[in-house]
């Protein structure tokens, strides 16, 4: 008898502890699936760039953004801006850039409108996109970035040029890529491990809007004594928030973001007189010359990034150098830098010649003409117009590695 009831105390017991997991369990909250609202296209530029369309309010324009997670808001471009009449305000805000700090009006409470997707109550600062637009050839009307970003769940298709949108939610990501746990603000900071004389791990920002591989803080390669002793650097410039700034490009040895490796990269080395990398919190930023090599998903609800190598994964890299600096201005591709000691220099280029022809080429094309520029030890016949006189220059293009 009395062991029939210590039998019966320790089944009650037992009882007691299991209770309270098995209740918890059975009201364990689950997230509703994420929905499929719509497939927004696009276009890639120059390194990767995102160009998606999008119409601003009733206007029947359509206009070009930039799809960028290194934008910590969304903005319009002070001239399309005015185009469109959208009333402005005075703000004391300041938007950081490579090139400069710069003092914002904002157009508050309006509406963006893609296929399939109206975005509401966003809030655009105002900036001078001038400088985009001569260098993309196309206009260039803002940039979306995490005010949009926080929405939704992003998947962007670099094979199909497609750009699926979800609502926040449980999602399954697909088989064969890796989850990405990045640092978030509103922009999302990455590990990633690289290695050239020393190996070093160091956040950087992940940035669509950015048309090369990485970009590192000069702070960063003194430090870490990163390069080695006899590596060059090549003088060239970048357009950003800002303006012009003046880089140096070389190559690292290898990247490896994740699980995954890249060698033999392009990277550029800036004086980040303007702290936007912030370090030693953030060592710089990795580009779309890399992100484009996979399929991702941007699940910034969740703070996570799923990336999948795709059909670019194994493209070659851009090892070209010519210190050529070209813009479009007035429908005409001219020469507006040419760096000290470059190719471009040593060629015979001036400042003001205007570019005709690349090769058999003369579309008057400036994404055309940049693809061709971009061939590392190629000999190309340039026409230009120089003060009114035909001309052929020919251009040898260095290879930096």
């Amino acid at each position: 008898m009395r062991n029939a009831f210590l039998k019966l105390c320790c089944m009650m017991l037992l009882g007691i502890i299991l209770l309270p997991k098995t209740l918890y369990t059975q009201e364990e909250f689950v997230a509703p699936s994420a929905k499929y609202i719509t497939s927004i296209p696009f276009k890639i530029l120059t390194g990767g760039i995102i160009i998606v369309n999008a119409k601003f309010d009733d206007k029947d324009d359509t206009l070009h953004f930039v799809f960028d997670t290194g934008s910590g808001g969304i903005s319009l471009d002070s001239a399309t801006t005015d185009k469109l009449k959208i009333p402005r305000v005075k703000s004391d805000k300041i938007v950081k850039g490579i090139a400069g700090n710069i003092q914002v009006d904002f157009a508050y409470d309006h509406t963006l409108h893609f296929y399939g997707l109206s975005v509401e109550h966003l809030d655009f600062h105002i900036n001078n996109y001038d400088i985009l637009t001569a260098s993309y050839g196309i206009r260039i009307d803002g940039i979306i970035g995490y005010s949009f970003l926080r929405r939704y769940i992003v998947m962007i298709n670099y094979d199909k040029h497609m750009m699926d949108i979800y609502s926040p939610g449980a999602l399954d990501y697909p088989k064969g890529g890796y989850v990405l746990k990045p640092q978030f603000s509103t922009l999302a900071r990455l590990d990633v491990n690289i290695q050239d004389n020393n190996r070093i791990l160091t956040k950087y920002y992940f940035d669509t809007g950015a048309g090369l591989c990485m970009l590192l803080s000069e702070d960063l390669v003194q430090d870490s004594a990163l390069f080695k002793k006899r590596r060059k650097f090549y003088p060239t410039q970048a357009e950003g928030l800002g303006g012009k700034k003046t880089m140096y490009l070389t190559y690292i040895k290898d990247i490896k973001v994740g699980p995954y490796r890249f060698k033999d990269v392009p990277v550029y080395v800036f004086d980040d007189t303007y702290k936007v990398t912030s370090y030693p919190q953030t060592g710089g930023l990795i580009g779309n010359d890399i992100l484009r090599r996979f399929n991702i998903i941007l699940n910034y609800p969740k703070q996570e990034i799923f990336i999948k190598p795709n059909k670019n994964f194994s493209d070659s890299f851009d090892y070209s150098y010519t210190g050529l600096g070209i813009y479009l201005i007035n429908g005409a591709i001219t020469i507006t830098d040419i760096m000290k000691g470059s190719p471009a220099e040593k060629a015979g280029f001036k400042i003001g010649d205007v570019i005709l022809g690349v090769g058999s080429n003369f579309s008057n094309n400036i994404l055309a003409y940049k693809t061709l520029l971009q061939s590392a030890r190629a000999r190309l016949n340039i026409v230009i117009m120089r003060e009114g006189d035909l001309m052929e220059i020919k251009l040898k293009v260095k290879s930096i590695y």
